[in-house]
């Protein structure tokens, strides 16, 4: 909620896949022929559906005192939040109340509460009824029940260096005491607890002895265990399907599952999962695995031995909370749920391998649950998405997350060889010995007589014919259907090997197949497709054979920034970590039957990360989450490109690949607490109810910088806390900018002292619109190199994004303030759009939708809506729509008032829904029939216009940094409805003029 307007944004789409969100959050109609700018009636009632309610009370983990009577819960620096208090319970006690109240005023029921982590409730409600609750003092956010989606999916242990006689697990002990005393919740799709990745002794009752002080044991149904920080984990092993008491043990020391929103949308004949912790897809498994799971685990799928493998932190414990259900995901209020229970439990680290198609705003449920986990000592490993090569398609950004991004490993090879005699090297772990030659067909060309050509192409299940499979190695498309479900398909039908060819550029992957298979991709995958459409076409797969591709590369599929979200204030992701190809454990229902597997995904990177973060807290129990975290970016290394090069591209792989090696000694730390979090909140304008000042975003103090709009010169200031005592000299490099550090040599005298420093950054040849990239580099004798990625974009102008005026005839004047020596400014004459009629009553319901379809050219846009009665208010909501009519993120609602109205600055073409909703919720009387008057005025366009329009200067003489008058001038407006103008510039941005009457 935007502190200025107090306008709420509702995430609809991605952040509310299966929930209603008024009429717009359901399908909507096709638009009618006739005029585009026509906004098309829909009427009906509104639908109800589940919201999440977030209270302005801060959280038990958050709670410093204020409510008179109730202790401060909050947990000190550097301790774990205790929930067994008494001032815990007291305080529960009085959020549950407050919540009871709130749901209460708008005749809803609670059917769901957090205190831990945040303080709010679920609840079924109406559009409106979520409306109005927004509007209640106390109640900070109401947001739809969004759904989050795990992300798709050599040994990155021994790349990442924590093996062998001198990798961090010697220098940390061995394996046996690499992360003990340490709890890794990983919130995900469960766990398949006879996995031999935590197998351990089984729960005994006696308490810990003095040589063992951190083994977990059983006190009533509570497993306890004592931690490395000296605080205790109290976790359950819940019950369920096909889960017993018995699965936990002394690794797996709690599972729990969480699924109220997904059991009361998926009917019990459409459930194809366990209702328990038990894994029914894998994906958790395989992450939990990863981060923790056993050391030397021997591997052995279909006869073939895979050596052994080990989780990041062989010595930490594990604990499950299921929260994603296959084939669905995961609800927001599910996962928070989650999260609330793993805090309250007293996890150290959790990670969250999951997340939603477009960017999760940081003001959403499950980001603040987050917040909330690393202010009482939780680090939070998140994956960036599988979303890539394309810009801004990244989740899980905020700063108190480490969002992470996938790299490549030297992946196992082999070879195709043509009849002809070419060969070609791709991905495989299945050719171990030489196949062929053998006949070699598309998959197109033995298919059966039943199936689709896509469908064949695509090698999806019973599309191939066995008479003309047998003894073939089939050509089949990546695509849709899994990768194995392919070479299932293929062994099915008789086919005796693969070639999984990409039908663009991707990575490759060394799947665990059911025929042997080798995966091709560019030039290699079309011209083996060629071939084989030849008659005669025969191949070999023979082991062996190398691209000779360098690593680590960041995976094409790896999600991008920059963070829309955090407004160029922070680069996203934070750093990258092994993601491609990673084998560990699954659940073997979900996998062909196998216990292990090769997975790929920022899902494999993500517990990377937790398992390094759990070595971490083994070192330094009472570390902050922050602290950890800025260890593991500013020893970072960069990436390789494709050419073998250093990879400069901080939006793809942030600081860089993690390297363990240099992680335990930094030297120095960027810390940031709740407050600074908060203060950030603010600055970039979002309303955190707490009354704490914002700060400007780019001064957050983070382990990387970055400026988005840079006019001239920028000072940002950044606080470093001493983890040894020495001497450290700032060095920077950023091409086309000066730079001075002060101070630029920090003397340290003792561990935990801190510095201030300024950053004073001035353009000088960088080119405007452009980012540039560099480094902020602090080097002291004897320790780690401190290195913090620069990103600074030079910025043409800064002007208001919205104006108001009036009458028939009149003016406007504001400043501009350039970036560049070179500057047009282009006014767009004044827009008022068809008026159309609605009406909402007992019949038609308490809310109308319209389409509106905004063609190319079109710059900006306002909408209104009035009703006929001037005692009547109504909120307006308008969403952009997805090309197949789904909602998108980022609709705006207005405040309720008699001219509702919703201004948007920057208007992309597209499809919109245009919601107009009465005050009253579903099922409340209606004191009388509303109609209203609804107008969209869409500039930039051949809509008719009224009115003429000028700005002056159009060219100004302009310096970088120095303000300019601008004066934009209409006449001849007819103002009997409103009118807007527009100012546009040649960035791409514009301001608004809205003339009323």
């Amino acid at each position: 909620m935007s502190s200025t307007s107090r306008r709420t944004t509702f995430a609809c789409g991605a952040a509310a896949l299966a929930v209603s969100l008024a009429a717009v959050c359901t399908g909507v109609p096709a638009q009618a022929a006739g005029d585009p700018l026509t906004p098309v009636p829909r009427s009906g009632h509104l639908p109800v559906g589940r919201y999440i309610v977030t209270l302005s009370d801060a959280p038990v983990a958050l709670y410093q005192g204020g409510v008179a009577g109730l202790a401060g819960t909050a947990p000190k620096p550097g301790a774990r939040v205790d929930t067994s208090s008494t001032a815990a319970h007291r305080y529960q006690d009085y959020l549950q109340d407050r919540q009871s109240r709130a749901a209460a005023s708008v005749g809803a029921r609670v059917r769901g509460r957090y205190t831990v982590v945040t303080n709010g409730f679920t609840a079924k409600l109406t559009a409106v009824q979520a409306a109005l609750l927004s509007r209640q003092p106390g109640v900070l956010k109401v947001s739809p029940d969004g759904w989050n989606k795990p992300a798709d999916d050599s040994r990155s242990t021994d790349l990442m260096g924590l093996s062998g006689p001198h990798g961090v697990w010697s220098r940390l002990g061995g394996t046996v005491n690499s992360g003990k005393g340490v709890v890794v919740g990983v919130i995900d799709t469960g766990v398949w607890p006879e996995s031999a990745s935590f197998a351990a002794p089984a729960l005994g009752t006696a308490p810990p002895t003095a040589k063992d002080p951190y083994r977990p044991y059983r006190k009533g149904d509570v497993i306890t265990m004592r931690k490395a920080d000296g605080s205790t984990f109290t976790g359950a092993c819940q019950t369920g399907e096909q889960f017993t008491a018995a699965a936990c043990n002394t690794k797996l020391v709690g599972a729990r599952y969480f699924g109220d929103a997904y059991l009361a949308e998926t009917p019990p004949e459409q459930r194809d999962d366990y209702v328990s912790p038990r894994d029914g897809e894998g994906h958790g498994t395989h992450t939990a695995s990863t981060a923790a799971g056993n050391a030397d685990v021997r591997v052995t799928v279909e006869g073939k031995d895979f050596g052994r493998i080990s989780g990041v932190a062989p010595g930490a414990a594990v604990a499950v909370y299921k929260a994603l259900w296959k084939d669905k995901g995961g609800a927001d209020s599910d996962i928070v749920a989650a999260i609330n229970q793993a805090v309250a439990d007293g996890v150290d680290v959790i990670n969250y391998s999951a997340g939603a198609l477009l960017e999760t705003p940081l003001d959403n449920p499950v980001q603040q649950a987050f917040r909330a986990a690393a202010q009482a000592g939780v680090f939070v490993s998140a994956s960036a998405g599988n979303n890539g090569p394309s810009r801004s398609w990244i989740d899980n950004t905020a700063p108190w997350t480490t969002t992470v991004a996938a790299s490549t490993m030297a992946t196992p090879e082999a070879t195709v060889k043509l009849g002809d005699g070419r060969t070609f090297v791709g991905a495989s772990v299945t050719v171990d010995k030489e196949l062929g030659p053998e006949p070699l067909a598309l998959s197109t060309d033995v298919r059966a007589s039943s199936a689709t050509e896509t469908a064949a192409k695509l090698c999806q299940d019973g599309t191939l014919d066995p008479a003309k499979t047998a003894g073939k190695i089939v050509v089949c498309d990546r695509g849709v259907n899994t990768r194995v479900s392919k070479s299932a398909e293929v062994a099915r039908a008789g086919g005796v090997g693969m070639v999984l060819v990409n039908t663009s550029d991707q990575d490759t992957d060394g799947d665990i197949h059911l025929v042997p298979t080798v995966h091709l991709n560019g030039t290699a995958a079309t011209t083996v497709r060629v071939y084989a459409a030849a008659p005669g076409a025969t191949a070999s797969l023979e082991p062996g054979g190398s691209t000779g591709t360098p690593y680590p590369q960041i995976a094409p599929f790896s999600s991008r920034g920059p963070s829309e979200d955090n407004k160029g204030a922070l680069i996203k992701p934070d750093l990258s970590a092994p993601g491609v190809a990673v084998l560990a454990a699954v659940a073997p229902p979900g996998n062909q039957g196998h216990d292990f597997d090769f997975m790929s995904g920022t899902s494999m990177a993500a517990p990377q990360v937790s398992g390094l973060a759990a070595l971490y807290f083994g070192v330094h129990p009472t570390w902050s989450p922050m602290a950890v975290k800025s260890a593991l970016m500013t020893t970072a290394v960069d990436t390789r490109t494709a050419s073998g090069g250093t990879s400069t591209d901080v939006y793809a792989q942030g600081s860089g690949e993690v390297d363990p090696a240099a992680m335990l000694d930094p030297g120095l730390v960027y810390d940031s607490s709740n407050r600074d979090w908060l203060a950030y909140e603010e600055g970039l304008g979002i309303d955190t109810g707490t009354g704490v000042a914002p700060i400007e975003p780019s001064d957050l103090n983070y382990p990387s910088l970055s400026v988005d709009r840079l006019l001239g010169s920028r000072t940002l200031t950044r606080t470093l806390t001493a983890v040894r005592p020495g001497v450290y000299r700032a060095s920077v490099e950023l091409p086309g900018f000066r730079a001075e550090v002060k101070p630029s040599t920090l003397r340290f005298t003792r561990t935990g002292q801190t510095a201030k420093v300024s950053i004073k950054l001035t353009r000088t040849t960088a080119v405007s619109d452009v980012p540039v990239t560099g480094s902020l580099t602090w080097a002291g004798s004897g320790h780690v190199s401190v290195r913090s990625p620069i990103v600074v974009t030079p910025q043409s102008l800064l002007a208001p994004g919205r104006l108001e005026g009036s009458g028939s005839a009149g003016s406007v004047s504001y400043s501009v303030t350039p970036g560049t020596e070179k500057l047009k400014l282009t006014a767009y004459a004044p827009v008022a759009g068809a008026p159309v009629r609605g009406e909402m009553s007992d019949e038609t319901g308490n809310a109308q939708d319209f389409v509106l379809t905004v063609p190319q050219g079109s710059k900006a846009g306002e909408f209104f809506a009035v009703g006929d009665d001037p005692g009547d208010k109504l909120y307006l909501m308008v969403t952009p729509l997805r090309e197949d009519g789904s909602p998108a993120t980022g609709g705006q609602l207005s405040e309720y008032e008699h001219q509702a109205h919703v201004s948007l600055g920057t208007l992309k073409p597209g499809k919109y829904a245009v919601t107009v909703m009465s005050a009253w919720y579903e099922g409340a009387p209606f004191s009388s029939d509303i109609t209203f008057t609804l107008q969209a005025n869409v500039v930039g366009t051949d809509a008719p216009t009224t009115g003429t329009f000028s700005v002056s200067p159009e060219r100004p003489a302009t310096k970088p940094g120095v303000p300019f008058p601008v004066t934009g001038t209409w006449s001849g407006v007819d103002t009997s409805a409103p009118a807007t103008a527009y100012v546009g510039y040649q960035d791409g941005t514009g301001t608004l003029v809205s003339i009323h009457g």
